[in-house]
């Protein structure tokens, strides 16, 4: 099965080629430019330089979210509009589930972690059973404090991945938590843990997919405030 993965949840883009779960190709891009302007250009780029067209392939994967609010509409917005010409099926999977893909320590459990700001990251938590991935917590928004309560609750060293691992692997130190740090070069979201999440998602009519943001963008959260301001200055 030949999977065009694209992510786009955070600062790095990223776009990848796998079959039958074999990475063929991939690229990769932080460079500050928005994703609007990276994202399809490296996919057409990386198709072309491997001879293919979107008519070889078999279905497209993206990264539904958490993650920038920005970054996930492009994301989608691109990968619907690949999958919608194409006539192929399209696959949106978790993020943070995307991220777990890039740990294979089965002693540890796998944290990936991006920093939602306010005090807060997108976590879920997974632990490796074999081949196999399995989920323990759901993707949620929780507080360090929290995601360090889990810890004692699991006794068992964490394995960061993501944009805000440094952030937890410094709070974890600092309260004598055991913990690990993915190597740099898989720590950050890629479009090959999306292609790797794809193989046990489902793939499905581009119109049906929809972004999980987990909690509202600051401008709902600043209009829903004015509202209620509003409410309570007429009472």
């Amino acid at each position: 099965m030949k999977i065009l993965a694209l992510e786009s949840s955070a600062k790095a883009a990223s776009v990848a080629l796998c079959e039958n779960g074999v990475l063929v190709s991939q690229a990769y891009q932080a460079s500050g430019l928005t994703h609007s302007r990276t994202l399809l250009p490296m996919a057409e780029a990386l198709l072309r330089n491997l001879d293919l067209t979107l008519a070889d392939l078999d279905g497209i994967a993206v990264a539904k979210g958490p993650g920038s609010f920005t970054g996930i509409r492009i994301g989608i917005a691109a990968a619907k509009g690949l999958a919608w010409g194409a006539g192929k099926p399209l696959c949106g999977v978790s993020t943070l589930e995307a991220m777990a893909h890039l740990g294979w320590d089965d002693r540890t459990i796998i944290c990936p972690v991006m920093d939602a700001r306010r005090s807060q990251v997108y976590n879920a938590l997974f632990e490796r059973q074999g081949d196999s991935l399995c989920r323990l917590k759901e993707d949620r928004a929780i507080s360090l404090a929290e995601l360090m309560e889990d810890a004692r609750q699991l006794d068992k060293p964490f394995y960061f991945v993501g944009d805000g691992a440094l952030l937890c692997m410094e709070a974890f130190t600092k309260a004598g938590l055991p913990c690990r740090l993915a190597p740099e070069p898989i720590r950050l979201q890629n479009a090959w843990g999306v292609a790797n999440a794809a193989l046990s998602g489902i793939f499905d009519d581009p119109g049906a997919l929809e972004p999980n943001y987990l909690r509202l963008s600051q401008a709902e959260r600043e209009r829903l405030a004015r509202l209620s301001n509003s409410n309570n200055s007429n009472i």
